[in-house]
């Protein structure tokens, strides 16, 4: 045993036959649990900061229940987690242990609209279908993959509503084939790819050029794991949400989450807990919003650019340098924000230079010195695009109600395949219909039937070391091509009208190539990948 391992806990027979199914070793002092329910885990760790004893000593004592030894058993220690809960929650408000246990939980069908509001948690993971790989030209039983809001249901309004979405899916489902067509001929396989390689990059390419049909209302599928704190969240913020899909997803995901994670969730049905406190989210956002309408009543948007700068610290290289020698120095940080600024930007350089190292490749980032400073930028692109930027949860991003407002935008392709004519009739369709439905309805409601190729407005605000991620991945040549320009309008904007160059610098994997068959790239190493592994 080396001198810094702990000395192991020792247990008798038939302890270790009682903890062989839960633990991965029972001799060392790094170990995982497994076979045991998500509440137990967490309790186990409430526990733990607790008491001085040992994890597996606590599971013994306080969690085995009646177990046969050597035998896994799926309830082992619910009842006693369960009551752990209800105590240290309930009782305490401590929500700081509804963070080290979880769940997965699947939404299938939901909105894009939806599928927004469920991604804005910051400390939860996501996983949704893609557009750019997964073609909407199946009909499952019988109708096309959109949604269809309970709040237009027995209106007149609703039968237009289906016949203009019926005519964006028909649309795109009627244009997918000669859009490939056309980028065959535009690009053929002359480098000798093969037929799966090339046919992935060409269906991609048609997919990425006539995904801006597709409304708001696109189905879609969303995978989560999230904390029983994050869960708890999520619940509140869609019951408390205005359209019914949000408010519905949420009755049905606490009632499935019940089944794995119930002590987590006792206070979002509580009248004096959970539905106070989504009472207060609907009236906050109803009176904001009302606020908002007073307030900017006849006052039309400026013109504004793409992505604008829209604050940031002219000091920030300054920070941040101070910030890269502080971990190495024993000064306050006072003196060497002082020591920074009497540098030269040459010398500010040469210290960022050696923080940062030799960066093999995008996931090498430096540490959080790059927090120091940040940046505020106001984006109008596509929802397209914007789906995509928005799942980057950590920084802050706000967006503005989905409406055809901005106008869209139309891929040269569509033009060139002679679809233009039928772009455009989607497009009137649809923005016709969401001015009957924004009367009828409200604004919220009639999102769902927005085309992706609309412009929306949102915010994002990053300090400079996910301002370094966001960019360098969204700027990748297999990236599409909307959000690949609106990163690198970002990255020049640090650049040139910060002045952060040496920020700008480190950022050495922003890509500002013109790329034209985006996923080539990409599918070829796919390939090389499976070639390696043996198929």
């Amino acid at each position: 045993m080396s001198d810094f391992s702990a000395v192991a806990e020792r247990f008798t027979e038939d302890e270790r036959r009682a903890l062989a199914p839960y633990f991965t070793n029972l001799d060392r002092e790094v170990f995982a649990l497994r076979n045991l329910p998500e509440v137990v885990k967490g309790a186990l760790f409430a526990r733990y900061s607790r008491s001085a004893k040992s994890l597996r000593r606590l599971f013994l004592d306080e969690f085995l229940d009646s177990a046969p030894a050597g035998r896994v058993v799926e309830a082992v220690g619910v009842g006693r987690a369960e009551r752990l809960y209800e105590r240290v929650v309930g009782g305490y408000g401590d929500d700081s242990v509804m963070q080290v246990g979880g769940a997965h939980i699947a939404c299938e069908g939901v909105s894009n609209v939806l599928t927004k509001v469920i991604e804005r948690g910051r400390l939860a993971a996501y996983i949704e279908q893609s557009t750019r790989y997964v073609p909407y030209t199946d009909r499952p039983g019988g109708r096309w993959r959109y949604l269809i809001p309970k709040e237009i249901e027995g209106l007149p309004l609703s039968r237009r509503y289906v016949s203009a979405l019926d005519d964006a899916f028909e649309t795109y489902c009627r244009w997918l084939e000669p859009a490939q067509d056309h980028f065959r001929r535009q690009y053929p396989n002359t480098a000798g790819d093969s037929d799966s390689v090339y046919r992935a990059v060409i269906r991609a390419k048609a997919l990425d050029t006539l995904r801006g049909l597709l409304p708001a209302a696109t189905r879609s599928n969303v995978g989560i794991f999230a904390s029983g704190q994050a869960c708890q969240s999520l619940l509140l913020r869609l019951r408390a949400h205005p359209l019914a899909e949000a408010r519905v997803s949420g009755d049905r995901m606490l009632g499935e989450l019940r089944k794995v994670i119930p002590a987590f969730l006792v206070r979002v049905d509580r009248e004096d807990r959970g539905v106070r406190w989504s009472r207060y989210l609907a009236d906050t956002r109803r009176e904001a919003g009302a606020a908002a309408e007073r307030v900017l009543q006849g006052v039309a948007p400026a013109p504004a650019p793409e992505v604008a700068l829209t604050d940031f610290d002219p000091d920030g290289e300054v920070k941040v340098v101070a910030a890269a020698l502080y971990e190495s120095s024993r000064l306050p940080e006072r003196q060497l924000l002082e020591t920074a600024r009497a540098m030269s930007a040459g010398h500010r350089a040469a210290v960022l230079r050696a923080y940062v190292g030799d960066r093999a490749n995008r996931r090498h980032r430096p540490g959080r010195a790059f927090e120091r400073t940040g940046y505020c930028f106001d984006v109008l692109s596509d929802y397209g695009a914007f789906r995509d930027l928005q799942r980057h949860r950590l920084l802050t991003v706000e967006w503005q109600e989905l409406a055809p407002d901005h106008g869209f935008v139309e891929p040269v392709a569509i033009a060139d395949i002679g679809a233009a004519a039928d772009w455009c009739r989607v497009m009137d369709r649809t923005r016709e219909l969401h001015a009957a439905m924004a009367s009828e309805t409200s604004p919220t409601v009639a999102q769902y039937a927005v085309p992706m190729a609309y412009r929306i407005r949102y915010r994002m605000q990053m300090n400079a070391r996910e301002a370094m991620h966001v960019i360098e991945l969204r700027t990748t040549p297999q990236g599409h091509p909307a959000y690949r320009r609106v990163c690198q309008a970002m990255h020049r904007l640090i650049a040139d009208e910060a002045g952060h160059r040496a920020i700008a610098e480190a950022m050495r994997f922003a890509d500002h190539s013109a790329v034209e068959l985006e996923r080539l790239g990409g599918e070829r190493a796919s390939e090389r990948r499976r070639a390696e592994r043996g198929g």
